[in-house]
């Protein structure tokens, strides 16, 4: 064991993290789903959540000004809150509920539209506000009870007809507001503690400069690149919701 912070769990959590990073600036999303796996092993469910919000709460400030002008607010806000009102939910889940039978039902649902979005299938219509209620509550629900609320939402972005940028800009803009609202359910349960603030914050720097890097990445990137990449994102969380569960 090293001494202090840096021993052996620190390290591996740092590593982790780098990659989380540069995945959440490339994609905008699934640095949960990387970090949930190994932090779970490392510190527990609990404090999993809540140091991969802290985290995730931090580097959505830093990507928000760059997309906020391609953020589409009002569907945006619709699934946020939605979700939001689903979070206390989550949070009761996760401190009393095997949790396993619900994630492998979505992780089979998560896999089966990959298949489907692979195939090159785009929904071809408007969102209507009841399935964007029903994709905010899975979110939430999920987001809050093991931290990977994002699945659910992407592969509705991606069936959709806008840009990767766009796609990009609105699951931006849906962390901005449900992370928001995740921190306040959390700190009024009294899941944040002590060390999960200090974990965070000892892991943030790395974490931020690789987001940062990612974001570069991103720009050099095309169209079909990021649909690639958040498929294979999108499938890898299935297959650990299904193996995890």
């Amino acid at each position: 064991m090293l001494p202090g912070f840096f021993d052996a769990t620190f390290l591996a959590a740092l590593a982790t993290v780098i990659a989380a990073g540069l995945l959440r600036g490339f994609a905008g999303f699934g640095s949960g789903m990387m970090m949930a796996p190994i932090f779970v092993l490392l510190y527990g469910p609990v404090q999993t959540v809540a140091i991969v919000i802290l985290l995730d709460i931090v580097v959505t400030a830093q990507l928000l000004p760059g997309v906020r002008r391609d953020v589409q607010w009002r569907f945006v806000l619709q699934m946020g809150f939605v979700a939001a009102l689903f979070m206390p939910l989550g949070s009761r889940l996760l401190v009393t509920v095997d949790a396993a039978p619900m994630a492998r039902a979505i992780s089979l649902a998560v896999l089966a539209f990959v298949v489907i979005l692979a195939s090159g299938w785009r929904y071809p219509g408007e969102r209507r506000k009841p399935v964007t209620g029903l994709v905010g509550a899975v979110s939430g629900t999920m987001m809050a009870a093991t931290s990977l609320g994002m699945p659910p939402v992407m592969l509705y972005l991606l069936a959709g007809k806008e840009s990767a940028a766009a796609a990009r800009a609105n699951v931006t803009g849906y962390f901005a507001i449900t992370l928001a609202a995740l921190i306040v359910v959390m700190v009024v349960s009294g899941l944040v503690s002590t060390d999960s603030l200090l974990t965070a914050a000892t892991l943030l720097p790395a974490y931020m400069l690789a987001v940062w890097t990612g974001s570069r990445l991103f720009r050099a990137s095309s169209e079909i690149l990021y649909r690639r990449v958040a498929l294979v994102c999108l499938f890898c969380a299935g297959i650990i919701g299904l193996i995890g569960g």
